[in-house]
């Protein structure tokens, strides 16, 4: 079983913890995660695109002049996709783009991308997250102690998960860019391959751990 150093704020060792071989030891699988990746995109994509088709077009239905003897071609509205300012035929529609993904592989990719974060080395699990004031400026410096700043001082791009109680946490760092805070029930595939780094406590380790229990899987197969 994987076993990884506790650090407090100051990136002090302040012990070890023993994690589950079953969410933070499974073998990378690229095909579950690409699939996991593009059911998340599609969920999140709005489908906005619309046209108006000639009986939402603005205008009268009178027909502008009679059928025959004007010489002219015949017209019955002044909306027909025919003219200038008519409706669009066959045009783009506002669309639905999500699908279903079966838990399984959704909760399956989540265990294949944690594991690969503790095995290259991009896993940090501290004590606890014990802001006391919630100012950006303190929590840039504990970035600073993580090592997570760049040269240019900016923080590299960071996940945070933490219980969402704790309201310090989101008010100091929610001012930095590239870094998010999230709980451990809220934890989705897209994040964890965007931030380059992953911070948890030791309570969401824990939490995490009993929710991607592989063991749920089979009761989700049963019902």
């Amino acid at each position: 079983m994987p076993t990884v150093k506790v650090h407090n704020l100051e990136n002090k060792e302040v012990g070890e913890l023993t994690l589950s071989d079953d969410v933070f030891g499974v073998e990378l699988n690229e095909a579950l995660i690409h699939e996991a990746v593009r059911n998340f995109l599609a969920n999140h994509r709005s489908g906005t695109v619309s046209t108006k088709t000639r009986g939402e077009v603005s205008g009268s239905g009178r027909k502008p002049w009679r059928q025959k003897g004007t010489g002219r071609a015949r017209v019955g509205s002044i909306r027909s996709p025919l003219w200038r300012k008519g409706g669009t035929v066959h045009g783009p529609k506002p669309r639905d783009w999500s699908y279903e993904l079966p838990k399984k592989m959704k909760r399956g990719a989540l265990r294949s991308a944690l594991s690969e974060r503790l095995r290259e080395g991009n896993l940090l699990v501290i004590d606890s997250f014990s802001v006391q004031n919630p100012k950006t400026k303190e929590f840039t410096k504990v970035m600073g102690n993580l090592g997570l700043l760049s040269t240019d001082k900016k923080p590299i791009k960071t996940l945070i998960v933490d219980s969402l109680e704790n309201k310090n946490l989101i008010l100091s760092s929610r001012n930095l860019p590239r870094v998010k805070v999230v709980d451990s029930t809220g934890l989705n595939i897209y994040d964890l391959l965007y931030h380059e780094k992953l911070l948890i406590s030791k309570e969401a380790v824990e939490k995490i751990s009993e929710w991607l229990d592989p063991k749920k899987d089979k009761k989700l197969k049963e019902e």
